[in-house]
């Protein structure tokens, strides 16, 4: 009830209102049946911006860390995003891919919409990155079709780390389902697991427009800390002498 309440009443018309989202290839969402819907991960505003224009609900596997913060903010964090009706899961650990892979089969199996940025991870630069596989693993497990989207503008408004949006202009942008009945039986061949998950990638670059890196964004992001942190030393250990 509450997600209707968030959608209609709460935060649907004020999104609408604030973003002014211009939605193009909405006739590619099945009114009905389980389907995926995979897209590019730009901004914490992407959870909120597709489900408000959707006729039909959508349940995105959402990162653990909302829902286990500390205070009396992460409390409230984690009773929204329980309420909206996502669902958290767990990345860390060697079972946490099939753990995302088993709830998201369980969304499919009650013939629901079922939203997922295979990045798995927030572009922290805007780019578009390497995507996992659970994607295609699903895809094929439940024998669902792919609705590729592509949020564009969101990273402009809230980039990572920014807290209260700024208006920019917002496009939403869903492409032609994809069909991969012809891999059925076949998840698990790594080759075609990869095959059709680049498919899916390549789907969302080619409405998405962005620059792609072919690299997983969460090794990019690490590798960049890295280096940030290695400056660091440097100019600690090694400080500039002030210019006469």
């Amino acid at each position: 009830m509450f997600y209707y309440v968030l959608k209609y009443v709460l935060l649907g018309p004020l999104l609408r209102l604030v973003f002014r989202p211009r939605i193009e290839g909405l006739e590619h969402v099945p009114d009905s049946g389980a389907a995926i819907v995979a897209g590019n991960h730009l901004s914490f505003s992407d959870h909120f911006l597709m489900p408000a224009i959707l006729k039909r609900r959508i349940t995105f596997l959402a990162k653990a860390e909302y829902f286990t913060g500390p205070g009396i903010k992460g409390r409230l964090t984690a009773a929204f995003f329980r309420s909206a009706g996502q669902i958290p899961v767990d990345r860390s650990g060697k079972e946490a891919g099939q753990a995302a892979i088993r709830e998201g089969l369980g969304v499919l199996a009650k013939d629901e919409l079922l939203g997922i940025y295979p990045e798995g991870t927030r572009s922290h630069d805007g780019r578009l990155y390497k995507g996992k596989v659970g994607v295609a693993v699903m895809a094929l497990r439940a024998q669902v079709p792919v609705i590729p989207c592509a949020m564009i503008g969101t990273f402009e408004a809230q980039p990572p780390g920014k807290v209260i949006p700024t208006l920019h202009p917002v496009v939403i942008r869903f492409g032609e389902p994809l069909d991969f009945s012809r891999y059925l039986g076949m998840e698990n061949e790594k080759a075609v697991l990869r095959a059709i998950t680049d498919e899916i990638m390549y789907a969302i670059l080619t409405l998405s427009e962005q620059e792609y890196v072919d690299q997983y964004a969460a090794v990019a992001k690490a590798e960049e800390a890295a280096a940030k942190a290695a400056r660091a030393e440097k100019e600690r250990r090694f400080p500039r002498l002030p210019s006469r």
